[in-house]
């Protein structure tokens, strides 16, 4: 592999971390999902949850994450196209935060079935 190319991959994963950033410095509900995360695995260690448990938690707290880093970067967009109030970006705005919100309640309804099975 030539070294361009672990260049351009490395700060490609740069650019990604700054985004992580971002996304937790600016948005409350990232903060959020930062304490539930957290929070869940020390839950999911604590019982002993089991291989396919963890895949489920994990694929569940990636799907969130997921949503929520697309919908911060949809309204950043959105706003820099127009702040004045635009019926086509309102509805965009609100169908990606139902897409967060989507992601989440099936995340808790994960969560609730693996964990009630432990107590």
């Amino acid at each position: 592999m030539p070294a361009n190319y672990l260049k351009a991959r490395l700060r490609s994963i740069g650019h990604a971390c700054r985004g992580v950033k971002v996304l937790v410095s600016t948005q409350p509900h990232a903060r959020l999902h930062a304490a539930a995360t957290i929070g869940v695995l020390i839950a999911g260690k604590v019982i002993h949850l089991r291989r396919w448990e963890w895949v489920a938690i994990l694929l569940c707290i990636g799907m969130v994450w997921m949503a929520e880093a697309l919908n911060t970067a949809l309204e950043f967009l959105a706003d820099e196209v127009s702040r004045d109030h635009r019926d086509l970006i309102g509805k965009a705005k609100d169908i990606a935060a139902a897409g967060v919100l989507i992601s989440a309640v099936i995340s808790i309804l994960v969560a609730v079935l693996i964990f009630k099975s432990h107590f």
